[in-house]
């Protein structure tokens, strides 16, 4: 292993009588006992006291002015986590994240892992929270699923206060022109509420503005959530937010949030957002948590700024990108990595044995029984996304997250299959273990890395039409026989392309549950229609994004929202949040 810690030596794992297996994950993160942030930071980085911006003991946000993130600076190597399609069996990719994080550091290895920030949407709805699972966790596990330290809140207002002065610029007098039919700016929320998808604003005379067709979304889907995520710098992030399209005039000219003089204030509600968030795994090893979710209607990956950061204070950073491979990897080269000049350096696949015989058509009551046959059907998922990301020229680990009633017999299937593709599997125990599971998953990656840096490769250039980097994705990465625009959205690429964004990359929003728009394909078709039917540009976050299918961006409740499980119980403390 050529990678060593370089400077500290790493915490040593919580000496923890952790609670028997099946205990809720909100219980088992608080059998631990959280360090303070402000001590671990100093010990693992060097960083002193007033870099941090503590929220209360645990979690704080990092004053970028300490960290070093010039090029001359020494720099990281990073780790992309995938999965593949996700199923309602699991596969754990945050999971594998933490767990994998902390088997770097009992090896040796100054390491941190970067997340997502979870919404309140699926914390309430279906998906639940996203601080990792069993013994590989994000603590406080709390405070990090619900209101953690307020940046979706300042993402939500900087949105809807852009709303507010867009309706009141046209009530008083409308200096730029724009066109009421054209505006394009919504609002947003971060909970998700189908009765609000669409909706008329401005009734009830002219006293209270002028009457449009609007909406609201979720707020993980909001530009500025994006901006936020790619933004490298307050500059750069007062930059972005100014190229944000708002709408258009009659002529079709398009009107800009530097048109109305407001991006400013809107930077003003995001300073302390843009700092990424540092809180700690189970093992008290540092995590990044910093940014937007839901790579099916967004670009799905953690900041930029985190990463930046974390690459500055380690010799490896673990990240993740949103859903599977088809998502979430491929947006994270295709417009993060092309936005911002970061390569990952290696890359995870996540797979459960569970997982493979759901998309081989066993029904989730029988996954417990073995099943080579369907698991082997099943593995055809898991091998379109190793092709997938050997096309951008990176040799994946296949992770076998394990679950207590998976056979030898299936480990052995899904290694042989990897082995065939030219990659190597290693199952891992992370969620039972934490990072004594994932040691050899951790020495497995740290050997892929000692082989060489990887050349990545984008999937297109930017000189190529938008149809055509949208076909591009559908046909290499979806394995789709062909895509169809509808008229609007034939339109609205032409009208991108003629305003000069046709270099922009392009963020498909569709299902995550399948390759193709249908969320009840499973395993890996070949062949199917990708329908696009309408477009949008984002002008600020720098890519445009094609929505398929239909996707939507404020998703609904569950026939039962997880809201109706959790509570308090009589000491005060959070029950239900999983």
């Amino acid at each position: 292993m050529s990678l060593q810690y370089s400077k500290l030596t790493p915490a040593t794992p919580p000496e923890t009588d952790f609670p028997p297996p099946g205990t809720p994950d909100i219980e088992i993160a608080r059998s631990v006992q959280p360090q303070s942030i402000l001590l671990l930071a100093q010990q693992r980085f060097g960083l002193p006291g007033e870099s941090l911006v503590p929220f209360g003991h645990y979690k704080a946000k990092l004053d970028m002015a300490y960290v070093d993130t010039s090029d001359s600076a020494p720099r990281g190597k990073l780790v992309l986590v995938t999965a593949i399609t996700p199923t309602p069996a699991g596969e754990g990719k945050t999971t594998t994240s933490v767990g994998l994080n902390d088997g770097f550091n009992r090896l040796g290895v100054r390491s941190s892992v970067c997340l997502r920030e979870p919404s309140l949407g699926p914390c309430f709805g279906m998906k639940g929270g996203a601080a990792g699972g069993g013994r590989a966790q994000v603590i406080p596990m709390e405070d990090i699923n619900l209101h953690f330290n307020g940046d979706f809140h300042a993402i939500t207002t900087a949105h809807n206060l852009l709303a507010s002065l867009i309706d009141n610029h046209i009530h008083w007098g409308n200096e730029t022109g724009l066109d009421p039919r054209y505006v394009s700016w919504r609002r947003v929320m971060d909970l998700t509420d189908r009765s609000l998808r669409n909706m008329v604003c401005g009734l009830g005379g002219a006293a209270h503005g002028v009457p449009r067709e609007t909406g609201f979304d979720i707020t993980v889907s909001s530009e500025i959530m994006a901006i936020l995520c790619l933004a490298d710098g307050r500059a750069d992030l007062k930059q972005r937010l100014g190229n944000i399209i708002i709408g258009r005039r009659s002529d079709m000219t398009p009107v800009t949030v530097r048109d109305l003089g407001v991006e400013g204030s809107l930077t003003v509600l995001l300073k302390e957002a843009l700092q990424p968030n540092l809180v700690q795994s189970l093992e008290h090893n540092p995590v990044f948590i910093h940014g937007g979710p839901f790579a099916n209607i967004a670009h799905g990956c953690n900041s930029v700024t985190a990463t930046r950061a974390a690459l500055a204070l380690n010799d490896v950073v673990v990240t993740e990108a949103g859903f599977g491979a088809d998502l979430g990897a491929e947006k994270f080269i295709d417009i993060k990595c092309r936005h911002t000049g970061l390569r990952p350096d290696a890359a995870v696949v996540v797979c459960t044995i569970r997982a493979l015989k759901m998309q081989g058509g066993v029904p989730r009551s029988q996954l417990s029984v073995p099943d080579l046959a369907a698991l082997r059907e099943g593995a055809a998922n898991l091998e379109r996304h190793v092709r997938n990301l050997q096309q951008f020229g990176l040799t994946p680990v296949v992770c076998i997250n394990r679950f207590p009633d998976d056979t030898e017999e299936e480990m052995s299937l899904v290694q042989s299959i990897s082995e065939s593709l030219g990659v190597r599997a290693v199952p891992a125990d992370h969620w039972a273990l934490g990072g004594e599971g994932a040691t050899e998953l951790a020495q497995a990656v740290l050997d892929q890395m000692d082989e060489g840096t990887p050349e990545v490769n984008f999937l297109y250039e930017d000189s190529l039409p938008l149809a055509d980097k949208i076909r591009t994705i559908a046909t290499r990465i979806y394995h789709a026989g062909s895509v169809e625009f509808t008229t609007v959205a034939k339109r609205q690429l032409e009208e991108y392309e003629s305003l000069g964004f046709g270099h922009l990359p392009v963020c498909i929003a569709k299902t995550q549950y399948s390759f193709s728009a249908d969320s009840s394909v499973k395993g890996a078709p070949s062949g199917h229609m990708l329908p696009v039917r309408e477009v949008r540009l984002a002008a600020g976050a720098g890519f445009v994004v094609a929505v398929c299918g239909d996707i939507m961006t404020m998703p609904g409740l569950p026939r039962h929202p997880a809201a109706l499980d959790i509570a308090l119980d009589e000491n005060g403390l959070v029950v239900g949040l999983t």
